[in-house]
């Protein structure tokens, strides 16, 4: 059995303890506690402030491919210790060995990505109105960034922030998920150990609602970045609009897969299996509101239901398993409160609902037929293993439920119809559309939402823009 380390926090390149209290590290697959993470008061933050500080007066000024380099060479330091850093990951967040080691290889591509972004931050040329004039618009980095980022992938939400913010030139604060504080500090360390200056990047746990306040309205901090809830996204934007300052916002989802009566329904029930239960359903992006044709309805319901067979439930660290536990005790709680909600509601529940066992967060692969939107589960995000699954009649109806919510971050369809494929990337409100395949969050292509799933973009070479600022420079010659 791996030991799990306590985790401290990372100030002005020293690793360091809080001056708060260190909070407990809970393996969700027994509910024991495995660690310890400690917890920034005051003074920590003020001195990772000024470290940020000095940090970017650093940064800025280093050359866009030393940047690139240090870059680089983290990347290849967090894939070395993949091995290392996989099972602590499986250990505080509950996901499957092989899933925690595709987040961190999916960090790896991110790093390397954003480092041949840093020599690509081009400004441009603006013809001027006479011959002895020049107009340029040169593109500098924002500032020291504070970032937050949630506990269900503590590495890849991280990298998206920290990637970006160095390649464009900026320091960081980042703001680590406590329930899985281990992973998100091996990413830093990797960087540490790269040679990033210091003062750079910074790493701060503690009480969220006080660490954000904090950070956000300090005049240190020039920019934003959050993902979670779209609550406290609301809560955040508001405060960091009070100050005048830029952010990003990757907030919750309720993502619809159309699946229409031309569709391959074994293909489109073994891709969106696969996606709703992947980290147990813990991801803003997974499929929930299967939204399918009463042509193929039983047939795919049928197909769906037998994929769940594949699905073995169980401690991430033993290697069969391809189902974890939910990450805490809410999570859990929430899954039975949306399940009983929905039988009271008259909804089928298929398969699954219930807790397994009584020891860890485990709860069954599930899927419900016929929720109505009366059911909480069809208005509120579960962020857990329920699959549900409607009947519609035509184009018309699928699209009009998909877009019913005020939430548009991830869709999926499936259809042969190059007609269909065509009106669904019109009419869908959503920052990002699937068809027949899952194709989203990969290092070169933009994620984000709209409505109130978020607002701007991490990823691609979108990613990068939300650390620059133009400056608009003329110069007369004399």
């Amino acid at each position: 059995m791996p030991v799990y380390p306590n985790t401290p926090l990372h100030i002005g390149g020293q690793w360091r303890p809080g001056a708060g209290l260190a909070l407990d590290v809970v393996n969700p697959a027994t509910g024991e506690v495995i660690g310890k993470v400690e917890s920034a008061a005051t003074t920590d933050l003020d001195d990772a402030l000024a470290a940020a500080s000095s940090g970017f007066t650093v940064w800025r000024r280093t050359s866009p491919m030393e940047r690139a380099g240090i870059m680089k060479k983290a990347a290849g330091l967090l894939a070395e210790r993949i091995e290392k850093i996989a099972p602590l990951l499986t250990m505080e967040q509950g996901k499957p060995l092989q899933q925690a080691r595709n987040e961190i290889s999916s960090a790896v591509e991110i790093i390397h990505w954003f480092a041949e972004e840093t020599t690509r931050a081009y400004g441009r040329s603006i013809p001027a109105r006479m011959p002895d004039v020049t107009q340029d618009v040169v593109r500098e980095p924002v500032g020291p960034v504070a970032a937050f980022t949630p506990w269900n992938f503590p590495i890849n939400q991280s990298v998206l922030k920290l990637a970006a913010a160095l390649a464009a030139g900026c320091s960081i604060i980042m703001k680590g998920p406590e329930e899985t504080p281990a992973s998100c500090a091996e990413l830093v360390k990797a960087f540490a150990d790269a040679g990033i200056p210091d003062g750079v990047v910074n790493l701060v746990y503690g009480v969220p609602s006080f660490i954000s306040t904090y950070l956000i309205s300090h005049p240190i901090i020039r920019k934003v970045s959050f993902t979670g809830s779209t609550p406290v996204g609301k809560a955040l934007a508001q405060l960091a609009g009070q100050h005048l300052k830029p952010i990003t916002l990757e907030l919750g989802g309720h993502a619809p897969a159309l699946v229409f009566d031309d569709a391959d329904t074994d293909d489109a029930a073994r891709v969106l299996a696969r996606a709703k239960y992947y980290n147990a359903g813990q991801v803003c992006i997974a499929p929930t509101r299967l939204l399918v044709h009463r042509a193929v309805f039983d047939q795919f319901v049928a197909a769906f239901e037998n994929e769940l067979k594949a699905i073995k439930t169980g401690y991430g660290l033993d290697p069969d398993v391809t189902m974890g536990p939910l990450a805490n005790e809410r999570r859990l709680a929430a899954m039975l409160e949306f399940v009983d909600d929905a039988a009271e509601h008259g909804a089928n529940i298929l398969s699954g609902g219930h807790r397994i066992g009584t020891r860890g967060n485990y709860f069954a692969p599930t899927i419900v037929l016929g929720a109505t939107a009366e059911c909480r589960v069809q208005r509120d995000e579960p962020f857990g293993p329920i699959a549900l699954i409607n009947r519609v009649d035509d184009y018309a109806q699928a699209v009009a439920e998909a877009n019913r919510l005020p939430y548009g971050l991830a869709a999926y369809a499936f259809s042969r119809s190059a007609r269909t494929m065509n009106d669904l990337a019109r009419d869908i409100e959503a920052g990002m559309l699937s068809i027949n395949h899952h194709g989203l969050a990969l290092p070169e292509t933009p994620f984000g939402g709209v409505k109130e799933s978020g607002y701007g973009t991490e990823g691609g070479s979108e990613g990068i823009d939300a650390y620059l600022t133009p400056k608009f420079v003329s110069k007369r010659f004399i």
